[in-house]
């Protein structure tokens, strides 16, 4: 923390901002600092590991810059540097790779506590939708690479939760979560990308990475933004949501953004596919291992419900006992 706190300000003598506080944020796939300045205005500076390159952490910027003037609510905005560079590469101590950084824009808003109301839900479908409308519009420029989320990223995951399944899984249930992978490879595998269906997506759109003003909902932390099916957006839009709360969002969502008939079982397929992945990121993590089993009863539900052909995402399922 004390190397990353002394990136940042090395880093903030590049930019042409007058600052007079910086304050640790979070730290996730990137070290985060809030920076207030003078008149009020905030800033989020990110130094980045290096799961991400250089061209990808620009091209998250270039979207973002391109999709804010497209929306009627906040989203991260990226800020150049004197130089005119939006990704700084910060000359650190002898032995320790040289972190690139980003400055954005603040955005303002607090995040959820207590249960969601309905109201905000709703809101969050119509967000969600408009940034989608967006996105179909982004116009990629050259060299713009971002992950694509879907099959291949889908059996990568899997891959590692073969090493890891045994802290939160029985034998049985392992292979159950196998059976439904397969299902799910198989679904994506017989797919059609149309411009209505796939494009441009958050890709990471969970509670924590909204922010409220009143009932006006924004979405933060593009990191994972890529290339993939909307519906996978929505999927990971939904799944902490409660089966009502649900059909609240996607009324919200069709209220803006009509989806194509028979989305359901789609639907299904990537609420799954995106639950399994969570699994994926957090097993190797003892700190994650109690959290893990004690979704399980719920998580395996799914699977079975998923697995039989049996809805489950607008209406309350039985607990397995595990």
């Amino acid at each position: 923390m004390s190397r990353a706190r002394q990136v940042a300000l090395l880093a903030l003598q590049k930019y042409d901002v007058n600052w007079e506080h910086i304050h640790y944020n979070q730290l996730s796939d990137t070290i985060t600092f809030k920076i207030e300045a003078e008149d009020d205005e905030c800033f989020l500076m990110r130094i980045h590991s290096d799961m991400m390159t250089q061209e990808e952490i620009l091209s998250e910027v270039m979207v973002l810059n391109a999709l804010s003037p497209c929306v009627d609510f906040s989203i991260p905005e990226g800020i150049a540097s004197r130089d005119g560079s939006y990704v700084l590469e910060i000359h650190t101590e002898q032995g320790y790779h040289n972190p690139s950084v980003t400055l954005m824009r603040w955005v303002n808003g607090e995040l959820a506590s207590g249960k969601l109301t309905d109201s905000r839900v709703f809101n969050i479908g119509i967000m969600t939708a408009k940034l989608h409308e967006a996105s179909m519009r982004f116009v990629p420029p050259t060299g713009f690479t971002r992950p694509t989320w879907g099959e291949d990223s889908f059996r990568c995951d899997m891959t590692k939760l073969g090493q890891y399944y045994n802290v939160f899984l029985s034998d049985e249930a392992w292979k159950s979560y196998q059976a439904a992978a397969d299902k799910i490879i198989s679904e994506l595998g017989v797919m059609h990308q149309t411009n209505e269906n796939y494009g441009f997506i958050h890709s990471d759109l969970h509670i924590g990475n909204l922010v409220f003003n009143g009932d006006e909902v924004s979405p933060i932390d593009f990191g994972r933004c890529g290339y993939g099916y909307f519906l996978y957006d929505v999927a990971g839009a939904i799944l902490g949501l409660y089966p009502q709360q649900r059909v609240l969002f996607i009324q919200g969502y069709e209220s803006a953004r009509k989806l194509q008939e028979h989305y359901v079982s789609h639907l299904e397929c990537f609420f799954v596919m995106f639950m399994i992945e969570n699994y994926c990121t957090h097993c190797s993590d003892p700190r994650e291992t109690a959290g893990l089993i004690a979704e399980q009863p719920y998580a395996q539900a799914i699977i079975r419900a998923y697995l039989n052909g049996e809805p489950f995402l607008f209406n309350p399922i039985p607990l397995i006992d595990i």
